[in-house]
């Protein structure tokens, strides 16, 4: 099944923008494109191999249809890729240090140039950087190798599976974001973090660099002088917050020695507090505000992982805004930064998952809650499928990685370390491990059970019983995280044959009396009480689940736009009386 733009996708020029609209540099190579690729049986003394199986478009997964390929890569396999490519003379001026990116590739990959390594990655889900400047010369020949264990190790796999099925997805593997090439001086920026005093009115701007050149950061027509690798607090003179309904964007330019960089930031800021009458709500910009969101894959029929262009990845967004919905639940995947640019730009509210990883999950551990509402333990590491230290770590410093990855996000106002304890260890602690790193978002530490009575939310998913609001006894906000689900299956435009959802529905009137009634008895009647944000399950069908408001291939609406879009402004106005 393929999408609109993966019909009409350029196999030699595959999402062509540049991939990191905070820290963008004028010069940059795009390595994207037909790559050549082969699948081998891992040895003890792995080499490149001597012949290759055929051609792959990077960066789709070969697992993905526009890949080209269209294979399983299994445990005990290694995927190699390569490429050759001339690097453009102004590249390689004297001084210059030239870094290679990757977006994401799943999950480990080691990387070589010109036949010496230059490094390796672990972890599917984050970006990473080589200085590959040693090793590059004029024409060049890069080699990536990588191993997937999928659901057979304890690493971070998101909603991957071996065998497929249900809420449980195709496995994908190796690179699935960007790769790209782009030269610096020797002292450069390596990274910004502008966090937001709204209060203050002031953005507290650190320059992350290796160096002790001057440092200079424009805002608007504003220059300041600032030190390097030193939170600097800058003031900001009539400030304009950034909201769904006005998402302003302050443009900001920033100079070190001969390095320069564009990028932006968003002033809002993100809480749970009291209201006038000591209900726990979620606040934006000072100002109860209900988020009214649905849950969000991010998976593609033709390109799994991959958006298969940008157009696409705009067109989710934009459908979800239209009809009056105020935020995403970005489920168990870490998307491309130009998702979470087009959510900023656009003023779309992101809730932000950390991907689960862990051995098998006990089946009574994430499914039975959902029943009995028993809630256990997770220092219980067996129960929960955490017994190996390494993984527990694995997983720390993923999560460490993803955060300052997409700390300066101002779409991203929560944080969800853990859903419905797949692979759950330790919440409470990581909880608070995530408001050191980030003290201005909140956390929803256990989404829909197992909760250690910490973070700022109690969590609930609720899909098979009637929904009624009830406070919380830690005194936290409450949020309807996940519910819903109602399947209708859309023929010619489904996956295959299996109709998976939580409730049946013949056609799409039905749908729509359903889900009216579902907002109406549950969640319209919660929201003075204290109810402070909704998560309807889901955006799209994927695979088996045919219980999204669109279609899987994004062709077809299953409500109806202008009575959705009616029910959503009531909801806003509700939830921000």
């Amino acid at each position: 099944m393929k999408t609109i733009w993966g019909e009409a996708l350029d196999r030699n020029h595959p999402l062509p923008e540049y991939p990191r609209p905070q820290l963008q540099r004028e010069k940059w190579l795009n390595l994207n494109g037909v790559w050549s690729y082969a699948i081998c049986q891992t040895t003890a003394d792995e080499q490149p191999p001597k012949r290759w199986d055929g051609e792959i478009v990077v960066p789709f997964s070969p697992e993905s249809e526009l890949s080209g390929v269209q294979r399983t890569l299994h445990v005990n396999e290694t995927l190699w890729y390569r490429r050759s490519f001339t690097l453009p003379p102004s590249f390689l001026a004297s001084g210059n240090r030239l870094l290679l990116h990757f977006g994401a590739v799943d999950q480990e990959a080691t990387v070589y140039v010109n036949g010496t390594y230059v490094g390796e990655h672990h972890g599917g889900y984050n970006a990473f950087t080589l200085d590959a400047t040693e090793s590059i010369q004029e024409q060049n020949i890069l080699i990536v190798q990588v191993h997937d264990d999928t659901d057979a190790s304890w690493h971070s796999r998101g909603k991957q599976k071996t065998k497929r099925g249900g809420i449980w997805y195709t496995p994908q593997s190796g690179i699935w974001q960007t790769v790209w090439l782009e030269p610096v001086p020797k002292q450069y920026i390596q990274s910004l973090t502008a966090v937001p005093l709204v209060d203050e009115e002031a953005v507290l701007l650190t320059v992350h660099g290796n160096g002790s050149a001057p440092c200079t950061a424009t805002i608007g027509e504003e220059t300041y002088t600032l030190p390097v690798n030193c939170a600097t607090k800058l003031s900001l003179a009539n400030l304009r917050l950034w909201q769904p309904d006005d998402p302003y964007l302050y443009d900001l330019t920033v100079i070190f020695g001969e390095d320069r960089v564009q990028s932006y930031f968003g002033m809002r800021k993100t809480e749970v507090r009291a209201d006038e009458n000591g209900t726990k709500r979620l606040f934006l910009n000072n100002k109860p505000f209900f988020h009214n969101g649905l849950l969000d894959q991010g998976y593609w029929p033709d390109g799994l992982y991959t958006p298969p262009s940008d157009e696409a990845m705009l067109n989710d967004i934009k459908t979800a805004k239209k009809l009056g919905y105020t935020m995403l639940r970005k489920h168990i995947k870490v998307e491309p930064m130009r998702w979470y640019y087009h959510c900023d730009r656009l003023g779309m509210l992101v809730w932000q998952d950390m991907v689960n990883g862990g051995e098998e999950y006990r089946f009574s551990t994430i499914s039975f809650p959902l029943i009995t509402g028993i809630h256990h333990n997770d220092h219980q590491y067996r129960k929960f499928a955490r017994q190996s230290q390494k993984g527990r770590n694995e997983y720390l410093r993923e999560l460490q990685e993803m955060i300052k990855q997409l700390i300066n996000v101002p779409s991203i106002v929560l944080w969800v370390p853990f859903n419905e304890g797949w692979g759950q260890f330790d919440a409470a602690e990581i909880c608070e491990r995530i408001k050191a790193l980030d003290p201005s978002r909140p956390v929803d530490h256990a989404s829909g059970w197992h909760d250690q009575k910490a973070g700022d939310f109690k969590s609930l998913h609720v899909y098979f019983k009637p929904y009624r609001f009830s406070r919380d006894k830690w005194n936290r906000a409450v949020a309807l995280s996940e519910f819903g689900g109602y399947n209708l299956r859309m023929d010619g435009h489904c996956w295959n044959a299996v109709n998976f959802g939580y409730k049946k529905l013949p056609d799409q009137a039905s749908l729509w009396s359903a889900y009216e009634k579902l907002y109406r008895e549950e969640v319209l009647p919660a929201i003075p009480k204290g109810l402070s944000a909704s998560v309807y399950t889901q955006l799209t069908d994927v695979e088996d689940e045919v219980n999204g408001i669109m279609t899987y291939d994004r062709k077809l609406l299953k409500l109806p736009e202008d009575s959705l879009k009616s029910l959503n402004q009531e909801i806003a106005k509700c939830g921000c009386e």
